[in-house]
């Protein structure tokens, strides 16, 4: 009985370049090409060439907008066959590409292939800048964009552009105020995912940042970084006005203000200005009398979480603040800021009418009511007022 090549899976083709064989020999000549680089079929909208008929069909349809290929469940419309087939197994589940290390299964072989790097440690995309390597050719594109300053992504609602397509997602959330990210605790929400994380260790108490120099654990990445400069001296932001230096960029932010002298935050009480939301927030507690930190030792609750972590180290003992010329501690950073002045003879503190200089803003207070006469301290049993408290104290003494 009579049977062709083709059925009968002969090969009877041979590329004289490769060796590698068809069993057509159409087939041998479109291989051809990829050796010779020929491509006989031109784009008639825009010169684009091509080594395959086949390939220039489906090319003509990114001019045409052509979607022949309809998914017979969702309708939705594709120009390629291959495209439908994995859109397709959105709705069947078919992953039909398998690692062979640990059995993942990806329904696209190119995400098996990204996949696959996991394991081996490949990293094929270098930058031609700084040769740094990538596993993946889009981290390549993102990373590059650190060099040329590139910024793709422009929000339609103010113009400002990002690098990256998820920081421009993020950003329209500011203009849309969309939360999607909520807290299955207490349904608090967030624009950011990463805030979400956050916020949820302030429920579980998860601190998983360590400092390696002297192991105080952080909730959240930043923090620990900033507490690492306390260790290594680091003050990475200058004010470009006065030189001084900062450990947080915050921080560099508050004192820029102390030379343009900008206070944006006005309370609605009573109308005074700050330089800072957190001091107004403070500040708004004066009238509403709001106490939210709690001493958990002996229920004393403050208005400020700084005053409720100084209080808790009358209960600890702890010092953390150290001079590094005598090695005496302290409980709190403004203690050893006045005693480095002993060592140091600094007196930043000016009277603004005799000119006499002081080592501490409270010394400086008390000298001016010399010149002044405001005498605040007065005796609960016969009214006689002083300037000083220590005076007040010694009359005290001759009443008792």
């Amino acid at each position: 009985m009579y049977s062709c090549d083709i059925c009968r899976g002969e090969r009877r083709y041979t590329c004289d370049v490769c060796n590698k064989a068809f069993s057509e020999k159409s087939k041998l000549r479109r291989h051809h090409r990829t050796h010779t680089g020929e491509r006989l079929y031109t784009c008639d909208v825009c010169n684009k060439a091509f080594s395959e008929k086949s390939k220039l069909l489906r090319h003509h349809r990114t001019h045409t907008g052509e979607r022949p290929c309809i998914c017979n469940v969702c309708n939705k419309a594709f120009s390629y066959q291959d495209s439908l087939i994995k859109h397709q197994r959105i709705h069947t589940g078919e992953r039909p590409y398998t690692c062979d290390a640990c059995n993942k299964a990806f329904s696209e072989k190119r995400n098996l292939l990204r996949h696959q790097r996991t394991h081996t440690g490949e990293r094929p995309c270098t930058c031609n800048v700084c040769n740094k390597a990538f596993s993946y050719q889009d981290s390549l594109i993102k990373h590059q964009r650190i060099h040329t300053g590139e910024r793709p992504y422009t929000c339609n609602v103010c113009n400002n552009a990002f690098s990256y397509q998820t920081s421009l997602i993020s950003h329209q959330r500011t203009h849309s105020g969309e939360r999607p990210y909520t807290c299955d605790v207490c349904n608090k929400t967030f624009s950011q995912p990463s805030s979400l994380i956050k916020h949820q260790r302030t429920h579980s108490g998860e601190r998983p940042y360590t400092c390696d120099v002297c192991n105080k654990t952080f909730s959240q990445q930043s923090n620990l970084i900033k507490h690492q400069r306390t260790h290594s001296g680091e003050r990475p932001y200058t004010c470009d006005v006065c030189n001084k230096t900062f450990i947080q960029q915050s921080n560099l932010i508050r004192h820029q203000r102390t030379h343009n002298d900008e206070r944006p935050y006005t309370c609605d009480v009573c109308s005074k200005a700050f330089s800072l939301q957190d001091s107004l927030i403070k500040h708004q507690r004066t009238h509403s009398g709001e106490c939210p930190y709690i001493c958990d030792v002996c229920n004393k609750t403050f208005s400020q979480q700084s005053s409720l972590i100084r209080h808790q180290r009358t209960h600890s003992g702890e010092r953390p603040y150290t001079c590094d010329v005598c090695n005496k501690t302290f409980s709190q950073q403004s203690s050893l800021i006045r005693h480095q002045r002993t060592h140091s003879g600094e007196r930043p503190y000016t009277c603004d009418v005799c000119n006499k200089i002081f080592s501490q803003q409270s010394s400086l207070i008390r000298h001016q009511r010399t010149h002044s006469d405001e005498r605040p301290n007065t005796c609960d049993v016969c009214s006689k007022t002083f300037s000083q408290r220590d005076s007040l104290i010694k009359h005290q003494h001759t009443l008792w």
